[in-house]
């Protein structure tokens, strides 16, 4: 048996990030549609954290709403741009190998665009399916919009994408200033 690159192992790997954000966010939503959609909000912490069932026609805390069709063109040409990316396995924002090759795309970059793709995915689903998307995390206690599952993965994925093209810069900057301190 023929032992599998690094590449496709984080490939193995960022594939079943993916599907199980897309299950995840899937089932959470049945379970919100289930549970809260007969109930006006379910209190976990009363004040702070709250569970309550909202159908969201617009983008991110309901901006433009009821323009379904502009939100799936947009997330359809996003997901596939980003999944083309992550599949593709390559970091072109790292420095040129000698041999006039880009070095893999590394785990960090890799699982931030896991998240975000099955977050969009996830989202793109219920606009599809349903209409709208199923939100039904309340965060009370900073007045938040309410939001689901996969927005949470696109959040947290696009943090981690932040770090994974900031972290770079850090040992350049420092390689720089002591090439700058040599001459």
């Amino acid at each position: 048996m023929q032992k599998l690159s690094k590449s496709n192992r984080l490939r193995i790997l960022y594939g079943a990030i993916l599907l199980l954000g897309i299950v995840l966010d899937q089932l959470s939503k049945a379970l919100a549609v289930k549970f809260l959609s007969i109930r006006a909000t379910l209190p976990l912490w009363e004040g702070v954290l709250h569970l309550t069932y909202v159908e969201n026609t617009g983008a991110a805390f309901g901006m433009l709403k009821n323009h379904r069709w502009v939100f799936l063109v947009f997330s359809t040409v996003a997901i596939l741009a980003l999944g083309a990316y992550l599949f593709r396995g390559v970091s072109y924002m790292s420095e040129k190998r000698e041999d006039g090759t880009y070095p893999p795309l590394n785990a960090l970059g890799g699982v931030a665009l896991s998240l975000i793709v099955s977050g969009g995915i996830g989202n793109m689903i219920d606009r599809l399916a349903l209409g709208y998307v199923v939100d039904f995390i309340d965060v009370r206690l900073i007045n938040f919009a309410v939001f689901n599952v996969a927005d949470s993965f696109v959040t947290v994925g696009a943090v981690l994408l932040a770090l994974h093209l900031l972290l770079p810069l850090f040992p350049r900057k420092k390689r720089l200033n002591a090439q700058r301190e040599e001459a």
